[in-house]
């Protein structure tokens, strides 16, 4: 999936098709990269006083791990919207400047894309929670009835990575899954509705110049049929 995807991207630093096989590829988690304002938090201005640095290390790519707007509750990589800029990072301006000067140096930008799981604070999830059992938002997720006498028990015997069930019940008796965090609801990729999001998303940071992208669990973007134990 990423190869095709990288291979599929415009040049826009003049180089060829899979320039990202041999590029040295420096990865920037902005919170602790650089602080521009002493708020004590990294942001994308302090990432783009320091690009003509990195350039000067032989660096030919820069990996953004996530600055999308977030609560926060596993580092940004619990996305509540997929085109705006976390507040404590900066804005969509910053992160226009962040990639011209990036390109302007001979630096490609590579961002996390986070495709398995949103935030529990996406529009889409909250308006599921709202609309309750048979809601069609709901049908972008993965929500189940438990089982049990009283769909007690968690629709199958999953983990999360973060450990205990990957399933959290919400107060309507439903279960959703979550590979990580309870503030994870993972995406049901076999949504059409999903795939034309992702396809936007793509578009939306490859026209505001992005060279790339690193697709955060890929793995784990398919289930198996029907969720088995």
């Amino acid at each position: 999936m990423t190869q095709h995807l990288a291979d599929a991207l415009p040049t826009t630093t003049g180089t060829l098709p899979g320039w990202w096989r041999d590029a040295v590829i420096y990865q920037v988690y902005p919170r602790s990269f650089a602080d521009s304002n002493g708020d004590g938090m990294g942001d994308l201005e302090g990432i783009r006083s320091r690009l003509p640095y990195l350039k000067e290390l032989g660096v030919d790519a820069v990996w953004l791990s996530p600055f999308y707007a977030s609560p926060q509750a596993d580092a940004g990589y619990d996305v509540a919207d997929y085109r705006a800029i976390d507040p404590m990072f900066g804005t969509l301006h910053d992160a226009d400047a962040v990639i011209r000067e990036a390109h302007e140096l001979g630096l490609r930008i590579i961002v996390d894309l986070v495709p398995n799981h949103c935030s529990d604070q996406h529009e889409w999830f909250k308006q599921a929670l709202r609309e309750g059992p048979g809601s069609p938002l709901r049908e972008r997720f993965h929500f189940r009835p438990g089982q049990g006498e009283s769909g007690e028990l968690p629709p199958n015997d999953w983990e999360s990575i973060f450990g205990g069930p990957a399933w959290t019940r919400v107060a309507d008796g439903e279960w959703y899954l979550h590979l990580f965090a309870p503030e994870q609801p993972d995406f049901n990729w076999e949504h059409p509705a999903v795939q034309d999001e992702f396809r936007s998303v793509l578009r939306f940071w490859l026209d505001l110049g992005v060279d790339g992208f690193r697709i955060d669990v890929a793995h784990g973007l398919v289930k198996a049929p029907g969720l088995p134990d």
